[in-house]
């Protein structure tokens, strides 16, 4: 399906994981106009050039979402290449370790730059050309289950997701009469390249152990990248309608139920 047709959509983290799936699907649902951010320029360059010579104009913009005149960078070499933006998706984000008794002032300040400042200030800019231009736009937040309390483990982390959540409800308020939607994907444990690393460098992973996490999960498996970027793509299109506002938890979980929130005393931080 066509779903994308014509539609020029800006994908922040969109050289790897699940921004490359985004990326991808958007391309397969018949973008006009792909702008791919991220850090890795070799990355980035080369899907900007696969995906052109496939049919779908792409171009790399290089960035790092700590910096304060990213967002606005991004957004002005999407407008400088296509003249419009049609749907922004947020997926880049970091994804450090701390607890209530390690978190220091720079790692807490530098994962709410990139979680958090970042994504609302592409969301301002890219909202700017949306209503310049006329256009109903879609816009599409990545956060996080843990967004909901989390982990003590990833506490920065939590706070940027739940940030998040207030953040996309709050815009999608501000910008429906524009006719500008926001929405958020709230992704579970995903199996990605970036979380493979986590689990080895933090928790001292080895070979084998998405085999172990997957045996364990009340579904068999880890989710995959491809498949929230099919929820992306669909938030993306006029096939989700008026849906604005909407947090949707894309996990083998169900929020509230249960006796998980009573943690074990491996969980609680020393």
């Amino acid at each position: 399906m066509n779903e994308l047709q014509g539609m020029v959509v800006v994908v922040n983290g969109g050289t790897h994981g699940l921004g490359e799936a985004t990326v991808r699907s958007a391309a397969a649902k018949g973008a006009r106009g792909l702008v791919i951010v991220g850090r890795s320029a070799e990355k980035g360059a080369a899907l900007a050039a696969e995906l052109t010579a496939a049919g779908t104009e792409s171009i790399y913009v290089q960035a790092d979402m700590v910096a304060p005149a990213a967002p606005a960078a991004v957004i002005a070499a999407a407008d400088a290449r296509f003249g419009v933006v049609h749907g922004l998706v947020n997926v880049a984000a970091s994804t450090g370790r701390d607890n209530v008794w390690t978190a220091d002032v720079d790692g807490w300040d530098t994962m709410q730059a990139v979680n958090v400042r970042a994504p609302f200030f592409l969301i301002q800019e890219a909202a700017k050309v949306m209503r310049r231009e006329g256009v109903t736009g879609s816009m599409v937040n990545i956060g996080s289950v843990s967004g909901h309390g989390g982990q003590p483990f990833i506490l920065s982390y939590c706070v940027s997701k739940g940030a998040m959540t207030v953040m996309t409800k709050n815009v999608a308020y501000s910008l429906m009469r524009h006719g500008i939607r926001v929405n958020q994907v709230n992704p579970g444990w995903m199996d990605t390249e970036a979380e493979d690393a986590v689990q080895r460098r933090f928790h001292g992973a080895t070979d084998g152990w998405l085999e172990a996490a997957e045996a364990g999960q009340p579904m068999g498996r880890l989710i995959k990248p491809p498949e929230v970027a099919e929820v992306i793509t669909y938030l993306l299109s006029s096939r989700s309608g008026m849906m604005t506002g909407n947090i949707i938890d894309y996990d083998q979980s169900v929020q509230g139920a249960g006796d998980a929130p009573k943690p074990s005393a491996q969980e609680t931080p020393q």
